[in-house]
């Protein structure tokens, strides 16, 4: 009982671990009362027991093991902090309590790991469970496997994941226990629950016996899904719903069921079968007999019957395959290579899309194969190819076949369609797919092979089916109505039945039913009666060739009998009597009824279009115009007429009526129709004064209708043939449409006519350059029967940007030359080479048949397999010239290029992993080029990118996300497949190197803007507990810098206000830059402008462009080397196409075409704008500030002094307004212009130099003085030596005016570089050096001989000459160093010029003091200002009392306060402390104590200190110089009170202590500035005045811990340099001393 006692009085959390089990027994029961009295989750009592649970578990008495699992579940159901514990209290649960004989501890464990899956931790109790499974005791196997199928029953298959557990089934079947069997069929049972007969194919392989006895059970089960009954802790809400509708009798919810299928495929394990094959497999398919590529067949044909395939090479056996079908004799092999291909497809899946467009050319073709064993396992090919990629990708080979002349190939190609349309749905059919295939069906309908047709009008029913009719029937405007009729009949007998879920050809057949009889299934129509409505409205007008007959009686219905009769009339006057009657009948005529065929049969009659009186034949094609604008006027209609009125338009009388004629067809019969007949009219006839006038209205009506549907190919060869004839008229009018069309085209269109003659070249380039700058009118006139209807246009359906669907890439108008032929084996036998320079020959020639083809078909042979063989190659400079042959295929193919991606485009992403940052910075430049053509959702599908990721290479990862970072926040919508580079993200924000975690970091708001915060939190839960935790904090940060969506682009307006304006470029929404589309007008949204005065207005806009963030984001290019760095000895071609791209989203169109045009003159004008748009577009300037300066710098390369000269003089204008600004260049700025300017400083012409020197003079207002100096000292190591001189003259003016802080890096090392050039052979070099050195010796005296060190040795008869120019004042000139400043600059007049004048560019020795504090880094000519500037003026004195002379006069003090707010002067943190920083160093005490002690509390906090990297140089410089002026100033002040002085020096200390207690900082402080600082303070320690005062030893105290800490903390290396050089000064100058004593 003694014992008792004692554990009775312990805590309860004690008891719980004693090692009486009495005490433990009680020990739980009290903590059960103490769970279930505990109302706050969140209580802190909770995390006592933390530790413990596990404990209370796998008790080893029995009895209080079974009390501890009932306080285990009440801990782990409402204690906040339970699911950190849910691993080992699971595993603890699976091993010591499963295996209890006591039912009631086995049924407390299970619902322990229950109630751990309620509150979200399913993943980890899943994991421990299936762990169990693995466990020799039967006991504890049969209890994980309850367990799972209870929390499957209670929870459903959305929270258990499945996939793991049906993986791991059947071995539980296999086992030799019966009770394990037993439960695993129970399980079975549950899961066919759920997934049903998804989980068949899992389970093929177990005992048969078994398997039936499963299959009775299945059969039993119910055929309604089963409900979730148990709800986790998140969906709490859902549970209230469904308990709400169970209680109103309603159906359960949509999460109280299976919600989504399950893909049997994914829960297959994949096997790998490329080891497996035999390996005298590729020779056995190459010989000669039969019976052995049949046996290499079979062997191959077992091995893809498997369902899920490894992923892998599979390159070699698909074109060994591919072989077998296009060339093997004998077809029984042919049905086994397709079916090989088959299985391979459907066991692959999305991962044999890499495959797919070698393989579907050569099955298209051999369809020409009659025998049905052969066509059928085709078919089954094609079909599971089809599933594997997008019917986009297939486009180009099933078209290139439909025109072939084999009917059967015509035939299964259409059929291919119709199956595959089956599979699509809206989205995945969209216009620019549509169209063409539709053009290529409607050819086929008619067809004269019967199977031919059919097949046609099945495809084209299939697709009306899928799409709907609204959006099909544009494109079905050229068939008849009874063909048209048969296609809707078709649609409406089709039933749907597509499925967004993954299809599997081989194990169920889902193409669509076309039952006999029978109703259609239930679900919403394709198309409902307003669509219906539409399509109706949309439809062309047709009707029948009416007979002359017929066309009398409907005539004689409707006009006079008189007028009829006189029509004929030999007398003219009857006829034009009859021609005013036959227009006022038109006139008052219904427009509903109006017989539109039998009137102009009737104008046509006799003499018909001969008429030889003008005035007859004027009113004869008015009336034309009048039935066209009025009537339903149909193309039957407009037959009659158009060679009529073609014949007439080159009249000189009757012309104009002709040409309202044509315009009134256009209306009626759409333009691109009316256009088509008018030119080939035009042409059939030799009247040259026709063709031109024919010509000339088609180009004013292109202005007037716009260019949607303009058959631009046709109309090309048209054109050539106008340019070819020898009429100068004709020439004439085919240049004026080329104009014209080039509004709508842009530069593209030029190609077409490369071949051109020179002479007729040049014309047509000049009408181009008048159009430069131009936007297309908006369109004034549309077809009256589809521009209501445009209207219509549901919002859902996808649109193209030209708004009616008839909009053409002009890419894919470019002839394209097929070069799969110059593809040779022997080529790709180079490429493939073991000798590298065989390989590189094979590589050049490729290259050259690129070039040389110029734009190519998507079919280039095995060349994809070749080159993707090098970009694996050892030789690097291969790897490079491949990247360079992709970049040229990606321009030459064009959007072709697409189905290339998975091939060749993600072997580029391979290389990003490459260790040289060459090699990557040309794999990215490729893969740019390659997503400008593709865009972005073709390399986003599929697990290709997630990978790559996951390879463990930390530069393919960081090239990747970073392109990813960049690109994803310009889409609008991203595949889903990107969720599986989520998992591969969070594995890259731990990665072990820091510029991975980076680019993840930046990555990860740009994945959540896509994905969701939802969606990528809940991916988190298969992390580790300690990951997770990191993952989720970064997720919540991502979360608050997410970027927003792009918005969805305006939909354009196919009605009468508005159209697409093709003269703009702008963002396509999966990232790829748009390429120009051929269209009819204004932007998309925007309303018509007037179509006077519009050039003007153009030009009147702004010139440059504001783009937020560009400059940073141009800036974190060229770091990052994604772009060339702009330094070069002479621009390449390179740079300034690299220029010209990145200002051409900054500047206006026709400026950037003056900028970069070859003459000289556009030069000279855009300059001249830009002078006069300076003051009004400030803000835009200076955003473009970086590539304003660099494209002068292109101009300082050019010898044409006329532009150089403009070019100084709006340089100077510019740097007065960024003064005016208070703008600072910063270092990317500087760094891009200053080198090239003093390049100029040295030109021959004097003009020039005075003028750069004048820049130069107001470069330092804007950019400091001592970071200019570096580029001066770097300009005096030039050749010439004009630019020598004129360097150091300006590093004397520099010293002069900013004193020797300016010197860079430090005054010795730049004055002894300076010295060298006393004794240059060129003489105005000697002059200009001696007057820097005077500069020096004015500033600083005789220890400008220390600085310079030996020089005097070599040039000892200068020393007299320094000593006398220092007794002589500094007189030189500004004049002569800025000479411009009375010069006129610019024209006389200007604005500007005379802004220039008033500010001249230097007025005295020193810089001009701002009344403002500029936002700089550490400008030290402005510290030095401080410290040189009279800080006390002394006040008047009165003189009419003397006495008051003998009175002390007080001085007042100007003090400058340091303002604490800069919140609206410095908008960053960085500027904030380069301000605070250079108060230190100020000449008024009070202002550096409050600088000081701004820094020392930013020092302080830990995590604000960070903020001081990269200024503790500058810091420390600032300190130095107000050590020094402390020294030299305030010390011997004996007005200063030297408490303050004490003050100060305490503060000084104090924030030095600060920065050196902190190492990471220390160690940033440089040998120089160590050195410095060393030299100061050793120097303030045997400074006898300090001591002298009250508290000075105090503060010499505080040096000598100062020094110790700054030995401890700084940077070894540096500090040990610093005192090395410390003592090297000392001896210089006792040697200097030494040899002084000498000398005299």
């Amino acid at each position: 009982m003694a014992d008792d006692s004692e554990w009775m009085k312990l805590p309860v959390d004690q008891k719980c671990e004693h090692k009486v089990w009495k005490a433990r027994l009680n020990g739980y029961e009290e903590a059960l009362k103490l769970f279930q009295r505990i109302e706050d989750a969140k209580s802190p009592e909770w995390g006592k027991y933390l530790g413990l649970i596990k404990k209370f578990v796998t008790d080893s008495n029995a009895v209080a093991q079974l009390k501890g699992l009932e306080a285990a579940l009440a801990f782990v159901e409402n204690a906040h902090v339970a699911n950190r514990t849910t691993g080992e209290v699971v595993s603890g649960v699976v091993t010591k309590v499963f295996n209890q004989p006591k039912a009631r501890a086995k049924e407390l464990g299970m619902d322990i790991c229950l109630m751990y899956i309620e509150i979200e931790k399913a993943e980890v109790v899943q994991e421990e469970l299936l762990k169990g499974l693995d466990n020799k005791n039967p006991k504890i196997v049969v209890a994980c496997l309850e367990t799972l199928r209870k929390a499957l029953g209670e929870f459903g298959s959305k929270i258990v994941t499945l996939k793991p557990v049906v993986k791991i089934l059947p071995k539980q079947f296999e086992s030799r226990e019966k009770a394990v069997r037993d439960e695993a069929r129970l399980l079975a049972v549950e899961i066919y629950k759920w997934i049903r007969d998804a989980l068949r194919p899992s389970l093929q392989n177990i005992n048969s016996v078994q398997l039936k006895e499963l299959e009775e059970e299945w059969v039993k089960l119910p055929s309604t899904p089963p409900k979730q009954s148990r709800f986790l802790r998140s969906q709490q809400d859902l549970k209230a719903k469904f308990e709400q509708q169970q209680v109103q009798g309603g159906e359960h919810s949509d999460g109280g069921s299976l919600g989504i299928s399950v893909d049997p495929y994914e829960l297959l394990e994949p096997v790998e079968i490329l080891s497996k094959m035999p390996k005298d497999f590729y020779d056995k398919i190459e010989a000669k007999k039969w019976q052995e590529r049949k046996e290499a067949l079979e062997a191959i044909e077992t091995l893809t019957k498997n369902p899920k395939l490894e992923n892998g090479d599979y390159g070699d056996l698909v074109r060994a395959l591919k072989k077998v079908v296009g060339k093997d004799a004998n077809v029984m092999l042919v049905s086994l290579a397709a079916k090989c291909l088959a299985g391979l497809a459907t066991g692959l899946r999305k991962k044999f899309g890499t495959y797919s467009g070698q393989v579907v050319p050569t099955i298209l073709e051999k369809f020409k194969e009659k025998k049905p064993q052969v066509v059928q396992a085709l078919q089954e090919a094609i079909d599971a190819i089809f599933l594997t990629t997008t019917l986009q990708n297939l486009s180009e080979d099933i078209l290139a076949v439909m025109d072939n002349k084999n009917p059967s190939i015509k035939q299964q190609a259409s059929l291919f369609l119709a199956r595959s349309f089956r599979h699509c749905s809206q989205a995945t059919l969209p216009k620019s797919v549509l169209k063409p295939f539709c053009a290529a069906l409607i050819k086929q309908v008619n067809d004269s092979a019967p199977e031919v047709r059919d097949a046609a009008f099945e495809a084209l029913g299939t697709v009306m089916k899928v799409v709907g009719e609204k959006a099909v029937n544009p494109f079905l405007a050229d068939l008849d109505k009874l063909k048209l009729d048969k296609v809707r009949f078709i649609a409406a007998e089709t039933v749907y039945c597509w499925k967004p879920a993954a299809l599997n050809f081989r194990s169920c057949n889902l193409f669509f039913l076309q039952p006999s009889a029978g109703p259609p299934k239930k679900g919403k129509p394709a198309s409902g009666g307003k669509a219906k409505k539409v399509a109706s409205d949309v439809k062309e007008v047709t009707e029948a060739e009416l007979s002359d007959g017929v066309c009398e009686e409907l005539a004689a219905g409707v006009l006079p009998e008189n007028c009829l009769q006189a029509l004929d009339s030999a007398n003219w006057k009857e006829r034009l009597a009859s021609m005013e009657e036959f227009q006022k009948a038109v006139e008052t005529m219904d427009t509903v009824t109006m017989p539109c065929q039998a009137l102009v049969r009737m104008l046509a009659k006799k003499p018909g279009w001969k008429e030889t009186n003008f005035q007859v034949m004027q009113m004869k094609l008015h009336i034309v115009a009048l039935v066209a604008q009025r009537g339903q006027f149909s193309k039957t209609s407009a037959s009659v007429v158009l060679e009529g009125l073609v014949d007439k338009v080159g009249d000189v009388k009757c012309g104009g009526n002709a040409k309202e004629g044509l315009t009134a067809i256009g209306e009626a019969c759409s333009l691109p129709w009316t256009a088509e007949q008018l030119v080939s009219l035009a042409f059939a006839q030799k009247n040259p004064k026709n063709q031109a006038e024919a010509l000339n209205w088609l180009a004013n009506a292109m202005k007037e209708f716009g260019f949607t549907g303009i058959n631009v190919k046709a109309f090309i060869n048209n054109v050539k043939t106008a340019l070819g004839a020898t009429n100068p008229g004709v020439r004439t009018a085919a240049i004026t449409l080329l104009g014209v069309m080039y509004l709508y085209m842009g530069a593209p269109l030029r190609m077409f006519f490369e071949d051109e003659k020179p002479a007729l070249l040049a014309q047509i380039d000049a009408e181009f350059e008048k159009m430069q700058g131009q936007s297309p009118p908006a369109p004034i006139r549309f077809n009256r029967k589809s521009a209501s209807a445009e209207d219509e246009v549901d919002e859902g359906e996808e649109q193209d940007e030209d708004g009616g669907g008839g909009g053409q890439d002009i890419m894919d108008l470019l002839p394209r030359s097929d070069i799969s032929d110059k593809i040779t084996s022997d080529l790709v036998s180079k490429i493939g080479d073991k000798n590298w320079k065989i390989r590189k020959e094979g590589l050049d020639e490729a290259a050259a048949i690129i070039s040389e083809a110029k734009f190519i078909k998507p079919t280039i042979g095995e060349l994809p397999f070749a080159l993707k063989g090098r970009l694996a190659d050892s030789n690097k400079i291969l790897v490079q010239q491949t990247l360079s042959i992709l970049q040229q295929l990606a321009t030459a193919m064009g959007p072709g290029i697409k189905q290339h991606v998975k091939s060749l485009g993600i072997p580029i992403i391979t290389v990003l992993g490459d260790s040289k940052a060459n090699v990557r910075s040309a794999a990215l430049t490729t893969l740019q080029a390659w997503v400008d053509q593709t865009g972005m959702k073709d390399w986003l599908e599929g697990e290709d990118l997630s990978e790559e990721l996951k390879r463990e290479n930390p530069f393919l990862r960081q090239e990747v996300l970073g392109w990813l970072a960049e690109k994803l926040p310009a889409l609008r919508t991203v595949p889903g497949d990107l969720m599986l580079c989520v998992p591969q993200l969070y594995t890259c924000l731990e990665d072990r190197n820091g510029d991975v975690r980076k680019k993840a970091q930046d990555a990860l708001p740009t994945f959540m803007m896509h994905l969701g915060y939802d969606k990528m939190n809940k991916a988190t839960g298969k992390l580790k507990p300690a990951s997770k935790d990191q993952v989720v904090a970064m997720l919540e940060k991502a979360r608050a810098v997410m970027p927003a969506k792009p918005a969805a682009p305006a939909k354009a307006g196919g009605g009468k206000g508005s159209a697409d304006l093709g003269g703009t470029a702008s963002e396509h929404p999966d990232g790829k830059p748009e390429v120009k589309k051929i269209r009819g007008g204004a932007g998309p949204g925007t309303k018509k402008p007037a179509a006077k005065g519009l050039k003007e207005e153009d030009k009147s806009g702004p010139i440059f462009i504001f783009v937020p963030n560009a400059k940073e984001q141009r800036i974190k290019e060229e770091k990052q080397l994604k772009i060339l760095k702009w330094n070069f000895i002479t621009p390449r071609d390179e740079y300034v196409e690299q220029l010209k791209t990145q200002m051409s989203t900054c500047l206006a169109k026709w400026l950037q075409d003056e900028l970069y045009h070859l003459d000289f003159q556009r030069h000279v004008k855009a300059i001249g704008v830009m002078i006069e748009r300076l003051e009004s577009e400030r803000e835009a300037t200076i955003g473009c500030l970086d590539l304003i300066l660099k494209w002068f710098t292109l101009r300082f390369f050019d010898t044409n002094t006329t532009v150089l000269m403009k070019a100084l003089e709006y340089l100077k204008l510019l740097f007065i307004m960024l003064n005016d600004e208070n703008y600072h260049l910063t270092e990317y700025e500087a760094n891009s212009f200053i080198p090239y300017l003093i390049l100029k400083v040295g030109e021959s012409k004097d003009g020039v130099r005075k003028d750069v020197r004048a820049i130069l003079t107001m470069l330092c207002k804007v950019y400091p003085a001592s970071k200019v100096f570096p580029f001066l000292m770097e300009g005096t190591k030039s050749k010439n030596s004009k630019q020598r001189a004129e360097c150091l003259e300006e590093l004397g003016c520099l010293i002069e005016g900013y004193g020797m802080n300016v010197c860079q890096p430090t005054p010795a090392k730049s004055l002894k570089e300076i010295a060298v050039h006393i004794g240059d052979r060129d003489t105005s070099v000697r002059n200009a050096a001696l007057n820097t050195v005077v500069a020096v010796y004015n500033v600083c005296g005789d220890q400008v001989y220390k600085l310079i060190g030996n020089v005097r040795r070599t040039h000892s008869f200068l020393l007299g000459s320094i000593h006398q120019s220092a007794f002589i004042p500094a007189v030189r000139k500004r004049n002569e160093h800025a000479g411009g400043e009375d010069q006129e600059v610019g024209q006389e007049g200007s604005s500007q010029a005379e802004r220039l004048r008033e500010n001249p560019a230097r007025t005295s020795s020193k810089p001009q003091r701002h009344l403002l504090p500029q936002e700089f880094k550490l400008d030290l000519e402005k510290i030095e200002e401080d410290m040189i500037r009279d800080e006390y003026k002394m006040p008047d004195l009165i003189e009419h009392n003397l006495d008051e002379l003998l009175e002390p006069i007080i001085i007042p003090k100007f003090i400058r306060n340091l303002s604490l707010h800069f919140d609206d002067v410095h908008n960053s943190t960085a500027s904030t402390i380069n301000y605070v920083i250079s108060q230190v160093a100020s000449g008024d005490i009070n202002t550096s104590i409050q600088a000081l002690a701004q820094i020392d509390e930013v020092l302080r906090q830990e995590d604000k200190a960070d903020a001081m990297s990269g200024h503790i140089d500058q810091l420390l410089i600032a300190t130095i110089m107000q050590l020094r002026l402390i020294n030299s100033t305030h010390l011997a002040d004996d007005r200063v009170d030297k408490k303050d002085v004490i003050k100060l020096y305490s503060c000084i200390m104090g924030s030095l202590l600060s920065l050196f207690s902190m190492e990471s900082l220390a160690r940033e402080a440089s040998m120089g500035i160590l050195k410095d600082l060393m030299h100061g303070l050793i120097m303030l320690m045997l400074d006898s005045r300090v001591e002298d005062i009250e508290e000075g030893t105090q503060v010499i105290r505080s040096v000598n811990l100062l020094v110790i800490r700054v030995l401890e903390k700084s940077d070894p290396t540096n500090l040990i340099r610093s005192v090395i050089t410390g003592f090297h000064s000392c001896l210089i100058i006792q040697n200097l001393k030494v040899q002084e004593d000498q000398h005299y």
